[in-house]
């Protein structure tokens, strides 16, 4: 993994802008702090700051074919790398590095190889032949990727915004799926499965075939070179994400390499219930367990270096990545490069709060299929930016192309969340994960509610951040909120705050429509909130939002209620029993 930058038909190859390029392409240092490389051909300059996981001896970058007409720089991991350099066996390999297949793949077949990489990637592909180029994402944007226009015709790509935000005229962010030819002058989407049309599946489910593959999806990603980890809240998708890995480790070259100890690593405010959560699991997992605590205040100081370097003014990306950035910084402290996390789940499986709610079935997975699509404006941006702010990269099997795949191609019958069944959400990975004979979990972890990662830190978190930003941002300022900020205009202090700092570090309105807006519950989409009447007059994106569902949701009194709303006591309506593993609310 690393950042890469690259500067393509800039009409100027002097000497000083290979050196603006350099001292571009050192705002991505953080990402790569392992080696810098530069290439430059003509007015095409591809940079690249390496973060070694694979092959740290002898892969650095940009890599090349045999006669290094072909040049690339990849920021990924190409977890097929080997079955895919049996079938060029003709070319010769210039190092062990993943990546290196993808300048022979473009040598066998053009452009039209992008799918043949299992795998998480950006890249920007130059052949010196022609002086054609080619810029591809991967399938879901685990990785990010921002492609931007100078006014003298060049075109710039990069990691994060802060390599091309000075430079470029208009910038966005790069599309997942897609890959950009200067022969077609233009995008096309390479990735096109058949849940992206959004049309209702009618598999039955079967549980086994989707434990197999998700198993599959942990094992390849323990591909590595160097110590790694795992990230472990205690939530059912970093316990599982946790104990596949600790089945399987023992079997892989890493565990040859750095032993078969795994390590594992949690944060959270003093008492919250990941850390207590998390703790059961190691101790049953049988790992190293690593748990560190930040204050209301720590995480309140870190903010505008979160803002810097997740490059987003979105409220609940910045409420989650906070407590993300302060643990990348401690696990980086001890050696550990890589880590395996748990992000995508509630996406794939509509695992929030809110699908509670879901009408039907058809609206789920349309909703699922809203959510996948989004996530590199989100948990992706969040996992992949706040991690590589110290040099650390976090994989998540979960958005593994076959697993999506399979879990997509299931009935959303099975994914409707029916109490009176027994049924919570994610019970399809639940009950596929639920064997008797040998366990991956306890059951009450197996069943544990879903905690957002913002919640689940600790409930003062969030409170905590709402009584600071209240404290700095005035009722006048929120009522002229419209005209300083017309475009996502803030709603809450706390938004309009956050929306200052990023403005103040990316001030181009490119930066600022790079962003998503609109509203949401519990992390819903903004279609999802018609769903609920009620939920429209209680919009946060946090899991405590959903009235009625969250255990612990936001304190409420009753109140007049609207016909056809229920009224609500304690957050739960009346009436309305609450069932969850070891836990029954009736009003």
């Amino acid at each position: 993994m690393c950042g890469i930058l690259a500067v393509l038909g800039c009409s100027d190859d002097s000497l000083a802008k290979r050196v603006r390029v350099l001292e571009l392409s050192r705002r991505l240092k953080h990402r790569g702090p392992d080696w810098s490389g530069l290439h430059q051909h003509g007015d095409c300059f591809l940079s690249h700051q390496r973060l070694a996981i694979v092959d740290p001896a002898s892969g650095d970058q940009p890599l090349f074919n045999e006669d290094k007409s072909i040049v690339v720089t990849v920021n990924g991991e190409i977890y097929n790398h080997e079955d895919l350099r049996k079938h060029l066996s003709n070319h010769k390999f210039r190092t062990g590095s993943d990546c290196e297949v993808i300048t022979h793949l473009y040598e066998e077949y053009g452009e039209n190889f992008v799918d043949m990489l299992d795998g998480v990637f950006t890249f920007v592909l130059l052949d010196t032949r022609d002086n054609s180029f080619m810029v591809a994402r991967d399938a879901i944007g685990v990785n990010s990727l921002y492609i931007g226009w100078g006014l003298d015709g060049s075109i710039w790509i990069s990691s994060e915004l802060k390599g091309l935000n000075d430079e470029c005229e208009h910038f966005e962010s790069f599309p997942p799926g897609h890959l950009y030819s200067s022969k077609q002058a233009g995008l096309r989407q390479w990735y096109n499965p058949p849940w992206f049309s959004e049309v209702v599946p009618s598999t039955p489910y079967d549980p086994l075939a989707l434990r197999h593959a998700f198993e599959r999806a942990v094992i390849k990603r323990l591909m590595t070179d160097v110590p790694f980890g795992v990230l472990l809240s205690g939530g059912l998708d970093s316990s599982l994400v946790a104990s596949i890995t600790a089945r399987h480790l023992a079997r892989t070259k890493a565990a040859r390499q750095w032993g078969a100890q795994l390590h594992s690593f949690c944060v959270g405010l003093e008492g919250s219930p990941d850390l207590k959560a998390a703790k059961e699991v190691a101790d049953y997992l049988g790992t190293v367990h690593h748990e560190f605590h930040f204050t209301v205040q720590d995480g309140i100081d870190a903010i505008e270096e979160v803002i810097y370097h997740v490059e987003t003014y979105d409220v609940t990306t910045i409420r989650a990545s906070t407590p993300m950035f302060l643990m990348a910084r401690k696990i980086k402290s001890l050696g550990v490069k890589m880590v395996i996390s748990g992000e995508g789940s509630d996406e794939i499986f509509g695992g929030y709060l809110y699908f509670h709610k879901a009408p039907n079935k058809e609206e789920l997975h349309r909703e699922t299929c809203r959510k996948i699509k989004a996530l590199h404006q989100y948990d992706c941006l969040r996992a992949n930016k706040s991690s590589f702010a110290w040099g650390l990269e976090a994989r998540v099997p979960f958005l593994d192309k076959e697993f999506i795949n399979i879990a997509m191609d299931i009935d959303p019958q099975y994914k409707m969340i029916k109490r009176e069944e027994g049924r919570i959400e994610k019970w399809v990975l639940r009950k596929a994960f639920d064997d008797e004979e040998h366990p991956y979990l306890p059951k009450h972890i197996l069943y544990r509610q879903k905690e957002q990662f913002s919640d689940g830190v600790g409930y003062s978190w969030i409170d905590g951040l709402k009584a600071h930003t209240a404290q700095h941002v005035t009722e006048k300022m929120m009522v002229n909120a419209a005209r300083i900020f017309p475009h996502n205009t803030p709603t809450t202090k706390e938004a309009y705050h956050y929306r200052t700092i990023f403005e103040r570090f990316f001030p181009q309105n490119s930066a600022r429509l790079s962003v998503p807006g609109g509203a949401s519950v519990a992390c819903s989409t903004a279609k999802a909130i018609e769903w609920d009447a009620s939920w429209s007059n209680n919009l946060d994106p946090s899991g405590r939002a959903a009235l009625g569902v969250h255990l612990s949701a936001y304190d409420r009194q009753v109140s007049s209620v609207s016909p056809g709303i229920p009224a609500i006591i304690n957050n739960v309506p009346l009436n309305m029993e609450v069932n969850h593993p070891g836990v029954a609310i009736r009003s």
